[in-house]
């Protein structure tokens, strides 16, 4: 079988690569759905933009025969739950995420099975197999909403962000259980550089994602999902605003705010180093998503079984809004 390597060799030179997506795009009667964190030529093609839960949202309600997901490995297999007949294809399917690989669906039922008077959170940031394990699935979005769906005194289990569960025990007053897995773009973010940073620029505003470490947040005037840092962008009055999260929002950020200032936050690691920059959301290119539109390929395929288990708790947290 042909090889990504050797299909992207073959691309011809000069290829107007956007307009033969386009052109493709309308052939497969397919639509692309990308993430905030995606490269802008890619953000500028999507038929839908968001993140996490407006694409799962999408996804739910979309006609066509196709779905390209520009986003990593557990964003397209949940735009496959919720569509099992339909052909979802993800440009790079190496396309991974930190999270999701840090809890094992089998480290799960484990930790499950020692504490069976808990309910399972799963931040959707999780693989279909620990989809399957949870009670309900959320998002950054509607994470506080999904966990007051619960009686106050049931017991918890979140996994597997233990930075946005520990910001959610301090915003609801729970005391759930978490799993210490962390996103490697949002755990590089350094307290003395944001510090620092804030003290030259003393007019600005830090805003940061709650998949941020406790040190970082507590420096934050305003914390948020990926849509609500966007939406802070827009209407604050402040003009130079310090961003604490992946960069590709930026480009949203800016073209809704073009007369603001925008800042990435530093990040702890080596100069030269992108290390606020999702390695796995970057792999997608618009070579890939040239070849997966023409080729449908590689296509996300899932166990009915585990599809049907995992679907559950999905439509339990799309219930909620």
């Amino acid at each position: 079988m042909e090889t990504l390597e050797s299909s992207l060799a073959q691309i011809p030179p000069g290829l107007d690569l956007e307009a033969e997506i386009l052109d493709l795009k309308r052939k497969q009667n397919a639509i692309i759905l990308a993430h905030y964190y995606q490269e802008s030529e890619i953000q500028d093609l999507a038929d839908r933009l968001g993140d996490s839960l407006a694409l799962a949202q999408a996804a739910k309600q979309a006609d066509c025969d196709v779905i390209v997901f520009c986003g990593v490995h557990f964003m397209a297999e949940t735009a496959k739950i919720v569509n099992p007949d339909r052909t979802v294809v993800l440009p790079d399917l190496n396309a991974g995420c930190s999270l999701a690989d840090a809890c094992p669906p089998e480290d799960l039922a484990r930790w499950k099975a020692a504490n069976p008077d808990y309910a399972v959170i799963a931040y959707i940031n999780c693989s279909a197999g620990v989809k399957a394990l949870a009670d309900c699935i959320c998002t950054s979005s509607n994470a506080e909403r999904v966990v007051a769906s619960f009686p106050e005194d049931q017991k918890l289990l979140f996994v597997p962000d233990r930075n946005l569960g520990g910001w959610l025990n301090k915003q609801t007053g729970r005391d759930m259980k978490l799993w210490q897995g962390t996103c490697i773009v949002h755990e590089t973010f350094s307290e003395r550089k944001i510090l620092d940073l804030k003290a030259e620029h003393p007019e600005a505003e830090f805003i940061a994602h709650p998949e941020c470490e406790p040190a970082v947040l507590r420096f934050a005037d305003f914390v948020g999902s990926t849509t609500a840092l966007l939406k802070y962008v827009q209407s604050s009055p402040t003009q130079t605003l310090i961003v604490g999260t992946e960069t590709g929002i930026l480009h949203q950020m800016q073209k809704s705010a073009p007369h603001k200032r925008l800042i990435a936050a530093p990040f702890d690691g080596e100069e030269g180093c992108r290390c606020n920059e999702c390695p796995h959301m970057k792999l997608n290119t618009l070579e890939k998503l040239y070849l997966c539109l023409r080729d449908l390929r590689p296509r996300l395929e899932m166990d009915p079984e585990l599809r049907e288990k995992a679907l559950i708790p999905l439509e339990r947290m799309l219930a909620l809004g």
